[in-house]
């Protein structure tokens, strides 16, 4: 029995959906019109439909995110949705709210969104009492703290391996809601944490002038892939909701290939979808959206993650300035430079600096704007043309490998079509003439049959037939596009079958025990069903949510991100600064001041207004 993997990609909508799957993604989530966390990645019901009737005929799934934080009045909305959802056709819910755990729902698995912030084993523990079979663990982890979690639990576990970082502990981001009263729990955060800051000490003295320093690296865990398998992940997750359709298929078929290729030389492990991917243009990382990357803390120790030169994409690094004359510059790449490339520079002050490419001629290129550039000035490509348009004229197809036989005794012919997964069989009687040239009727038989036909590429297997009979081509490819059709429909009733789960899962199993008060863990509670859940699992005391009432005590954000280490500033940084300063340390701007804190045994950053 092999273990399958699998590869979860994100779709703002139904066409770069699609587009994931195209490129090799066994499944995608997506949400619906309402409760997603991601107010500007709404989708209607009935496109999400269609997505999962594209994604099932590659027995790939389509999950829905309902993970917001719901408030008491949102229950019966939330209910509705759930139902609308699943008779759309998707596979699996992944949630926030334990309310949901409680609800009267549709038969489909519940999968615990990163937003419940699964850092330690009891938290996953409790999870897994309350019927959840999928987790979505916190991404601030390393391999060591994933592999505690795996001993603790029987649940299926997933993993971000690339895009953008939450700077706090998902889930117990409390900063944009506030400031602005706009919560990251109900998917409206202000991204306060991509904003610049002087870094002020007690005494007043700036150490560092106007920079982004709560703003994270992208992650990029393509190199731990292995590792990560080991540690018990089964399912590697894209971040990007909001993201494009060139960056969701350039980040899928990369990560496509590297677990095919894991898979190549693992005969335990299997993909989770059916399909291969062939052609198509060739994935480069580096060419698409970053802030430059990092592995954050999977190795288990603290490295430098800041996106320092600022928050957005700098792209590729491509060369460096060689001349500046009038509104033309030369760099020195080995790079093919395109008219209308976006390009950037970072300037002595730090401040990013983009320009159009204008005209390309060799390494030589045409600007609006010169003034400020000089020679030495790094030069990063952050939008190449040429790359775009490949990744949009140039999609890689996707097949599900197929094997037709043939069958032919007693003026009965049976034509059976067997995938990797599924099985279709054509029989009927028989009153073509023999052929008078069998080995041309075998040869004709083999190339009508070994062809494509919907998602389905065939080749011929064994035939046994005691008289070899004339076929027309166009009766034998009506044979293959009716074995192709009927591997659809048993993909999809397989798929189908396999949406409803045991009614006994439906109910929350006998709740862990959670004796003592975890204010951190529960201040997601907004409603009364899920208050009820935490009061059943023996809770002394349940606070409200952030959202409806700030608890006291409770900071605003908490992060293994360390701006002391990131500056040198700490005593576990063996580049450690002289710098002379006086704690406590602040963040401020025009609009408001953060007080920053050290918990140095448990090597966190503590954010607070």
């Amino acid at each position: 029995m092999q273990l399958e993997l699998e590869l979860l990609a994100p779709a703002r909508n139904k066409d770069i959906g699609t587009a994931a799957i195209d490129c090799g993604a066994d499944a995608v989530y997506i949400a619906g019109p309402s409760f997603g966390a991601r107010e500007a990645a709404g989708n209607p019901v009935s496109e999400i439909g269609q997505l999962a009737d594209y994604a099932h005929k590659y027995s790939a799934k389509v999950y829905a995110v309902v993970n917001t934080i719901l408030f008491d009045d949102e229950l019966e909305a939330a209910g509705k949705l759930l139902w609308e959802l699943y008779h759309a056709g998707v596979d699996a819910f992944i949630v926030q709210d334990l309310a949901i755990a409680r609800m009267e729902r549709p038969p489909l698995p519940l999968f615990a969104s990163t937003q419940t912030h699964i850092r330690t084993p009891q938290q996953a523990q409790f999870l897994s009492s309350l019927g959840f079979k999928r987790l979505i663990l916190e991404r601030q982890l390393s391999l060591a703290q994933i592999k505690e979690i795996r001993r603790s639990t029987t649940c299926d576990l997933e993993f971000f391996v690339h895009g953008a970082l939450c700077l706090s502990y998902s889930g117990q981001c409390y900063l944009s809601q506030r400031l602005a009263g706009r919560s990251a729990n109900r998917g409206a955060c202000i991204q306060a944490c991509r904003s610049d800051y002087d870094l002020v000490d007690s005494n007043g003295k700036v150490l560092v002038k106007n920079r982004p320093l709560l703003s994270l690296k992208d992650l990029n865990l393509s190199e731990y892939i292995g590792e990560l398998i080991e540690a018990g992940i089964t399912s590697f997750k894209i971040e990007g909701r909001l993201k494009n359709a060139s960056y969701v298929k350039n980040v899928v078929r990369e990560y496509r290939r590297i677990i095919d290729q894991f898979i190549s030389s693992h005969p335990n492990y299997g993909k989770a979808s059916a399909g291969e991917i062939y052609g198509g243009f060739i994935p480069d990382l580096n060419a698409t959206f970053n802030r430059g990357y990092t592995s954050c803390f999977i190795e288990g120790k603290r490295g430098l993650w800041a996106s320092s030169d600022g928050t957005k994409s700098m792209g590729e690094y491509i060369g460096e300035i060689f001349s500046v004359k009038g509104d033309w510059i030369s760099i020195s790449t080995d790079k093919e430079l395109n008219n209308g490339d976006g390009l950037a520079v970072i300037s002595p002050s730090g401040e990013i600096k983009g320009f159009r490419a204008e005209v390309c001629e060799g390494n030589r290129v045409r600007i609006k704007e010169a003034s400020g550039l000089r020679k030495g000035m790094k030069v990063y490509r952050n939008l190449n043309t040429a790359f775009e348009k490949e990744l949009e004229k140039n999609m890689p197809e996707r097949w599900i490998k197929a094997t037709i036989s043939c069958t032919s005794k007693a003026g009965v012919t049976t034509f059976e079509a067997v995938s990797s997964q599924e099985r279709a069989i054509l029989t009927f009687d028989d009153d073509n003439p023999p052929a008078q040239k069998p080995e041309k009727a075998l040869e004709t038989l083999s190339r009508q049959l070994s062809k494509s036909s919907g998602e389905y590429i065939f080749t011929l297997g064994d035939i046994e037939c005691d008289i070899i009979r004339f076929y027309a081509a166009s009766a034998l490819n009506g044979i293959r596009r009716q074995l192709a059709e009927l591997l659809k429909e048993a993909a999809l009733r397989r798929m189908a079958e396999g949406r409803n789960i045991d009614p006994d899962e439906m109910v929350a199993r006998n709740v862990a025990k959670y004796p003592e008060r975890h204010l951190t863990y529960l201040a997601n509670c907004s409603n009364q069903l899920s208050r009820e859940l935490y009061l059943e699992s023996g809770v002394q005391s349940v606070d409200p949510a952030y959202e409806i009432e700030a608890p006291e005590g409770v900071a605003v954000m908490r992060t293994k991100h360390c701006i002391k280490y990131e500056l040198g500033l700490c005593h576990k940084n063996p580049e450690k600064s002289v710098a002379d300063f006086r704690e406590p340390l602040y963040l401020a701007n025009r609009n408001y001041k953060l007080r920053l804190e050290f918990d140095c045994k448990n090597c966190e950053m503590i954010v607070n207004l």
